[in-house]
């Protein structure tokens, strides 16, 4: 039986592995963050299987790095969850945005995808569907279950030897998130009217940093980006994908 047959015969075993193939890129950018993110936590007073437990169910960098930071500051628990809701709140729009293309999917299905959805998550289904494909629950969990799981593991092993390194922050790791998100918005870079919309949003995120303070700047800067853009006249046409 030759694997043209194979193929046909298994359209959802092909679906997976185009989005693993896609999550690769993925899983080599978030891994060094992971690693940091166990680190600072056993720095911060987690255990080991703290940190891991938190990337297990929280399952979201940025907002993981705020956890910690508060948490050993004897701040208000409501005041952390806020603060996290507040790094999390683009995952609100993420999930209106996406929510058309996973709605002929079985309830359970959708809840499984919504937990592990991420930017890069977003940006991979988001991109498949405006190539007029339908977006599958096999290729969806080809794309996260490899970044979900590398997440977890590499989490444990900078837990684990994050002891090792006397200086996370000297070494500069930790900018590897804003770069990890540059790269994403660089990726929608040939949208009708993205470069007003992320100057808008630029703006907003830059002036509440320097006024309110972290982290609410990303929730006001993903705020004004959208207002921005359903401000904006439409183009009246949508640009040709390459």
């Amino acid at each position: 039986m030759s694997s043209q047959a194979t193929a046909e015969r298994s359209p959802a075993t092909g679906d997976f592995w185009e989005g693993f193939r896609l999550s690769i890129p993925v899983v080599v950018a978030s891994g060094p963050f992971a690693m940091l993110f166990g680190a600072l936590a056993v720095g911060n007073g987690f255990t080991v299987f703290e940190a891991f437990l938190m990337s297990a169910a929280v399952f979201g960098g940025a907002s993981q790095m705020v956890g910690i930071e508060l948490f050993g500051q004897h701040v208000a628990p409501w005041l952390i969850v806020l603060s996290i809701f507040a790094v999390n709140f683009r995952h609100v729009l993420y999930s209106a945005a996406i929510g058309r293309h996973l709605a002929h999917w079985p309830l359970l299905q959708q809840a499984v995808g919504y937990f592990i959805l991420t930017d890069p998550q977003y940006a991979i289904a988001e991109s498949k569907a405006e190539s007029g494909r339908k977006v599958g629950f096999a290729f969806y969990m080809g794309a996260a279950l490899p970044v979900y799981v590398s997440w977890n593991i590499l989490t444990a092993l900078g837990a684990f030897f994050g002891q090792m390194i006397p200086d996370t922050h000297a070494l500069g790791i930790d900018f590897l998130l804003p770069i990890y998100f540059l790269g994403l918005v660089m990726g929608f870079r040939k949208r009708p009217l993205w470069l007003p919309v992320v100057l808008a949003s630029a703006a907003a995120s830059i002036l509440a940093y320097k006024t309110i303070g972290s982290p609410w700047h990303v929730t006001v800067g993903a705020f004004v980006g959208v207002v921005f853009a359903a401000l904006m006249p439409s183009s009246g046409k949508r640009e040709a994908r390459p």
